[in-house]
């Protein structure tokens, strides 16, 4: 990631322009966080607007997201997008590049660890534990007392699971296959169509979205971090996702 990185005081993005490829994350970004991420889902109007701006840029529209393609799809159901899940490690219509360490961990194994992980995370009943299907979340949103315990048990896990590493995030810690990232999902969309030869602009707000923010940089596009966490490497900036859905009506 370029060391660079912007402190000053950042402008809103600009109105949407019809050569774009807009990605945008969606817990904390698109949509309020939930303390059970299995509760959030996108009301219909907000799925209406992303479909209005997806036809003004001819289709290059996508979600980039820390959930997988599935869960994606139960937040906005029955309306479906193109998508990055699970930080890049899964995209809809191709797999990513490099991202197949996860398939090497078999079933029972798995199984045992999100049995361990729940266990052990027991003695704090509000803090979540998240089975992705390839990546683990130790969420402790509800109770900040249970994130000691949280990273404890990913430390220790992580020496069962190769090939795999940390992801921290907000109030999250995640054991993820290491691999592609947000930054290479939004450069795989960019290299096919309808992404292909437009200027990429990407909006999220955790510091999973560093890579995206950097990605997006490189190629003279906008980068756009969703609330005040600093120091980030977006060159613009949205107070909450309530201003981004403004912002998507008003391009809408």
């Amino acid at each position: 990631m370029p060391a660079a990185e912007f402190h000053a005081p950042l402008p809103a993005p600009p109105p949407l322009s019809a050569d774009w490829a807009l990605f945008l994350d969606v817990d904390g970004c698109l949509l309020e966080f939930e303390e059970d991420p299995d509760r959030v889902r996108a009301p219909a109007s907000l799925s209406v607007q992303l479909a209005a701006v997806s036809r003004r840029l001819g289709g290059a529209l996508a979600l980039v997201s820390g959930r997988g393609i599935a869960g994606v799809d139960r937040v906005f159901a029955p309306a479906r997008f193109p998508v990055g899940g699970l930080h890049g490690l899964e995209r809809r219509g191709a797999p990513m590049p490099d991202a197949d360490t996860g398939a090497a961990i078999d079933p029972a194994t798995w199984g045992g660890l999100i049995a361990d992980a729940r266990v052990w995370m027991a003695t704090h009943p509000l803090a979540r534990v998240e089975d992705k299907g390839r990546a683990l979340a130790l969420h402790w949103r509800a109770d900040a007392s249970a994130e000691a315990r949280a990273r404890a048990f990913a430390s220790t896990a992580l020496a069962a699971l190769p090939g795999y590493r940390l992801q921290p995030g907000d109030c999250v810690l995640e054991l993820r296959p290491e691999g592609a990232d947000k930054g290479a999902a939004i450069a795989a969309f960019l290299d096919e169509p309808p992404f292909a030869g437009r200027r990429p602009v990407f909006a999220g707000d955790d510091l999973t979205d560093e890579h995206g923010f950097a990605l997006v940089n490189r190629r003279d596009g906008i980068s756009i971090v969703v609330g005040d966490r600093r120091p980030t490497l977006a060159t613009h900036w949205l107070a909450n996702p309530a201003a981004v859905r403004r912002w998507l009506e008003e391009v809408a």
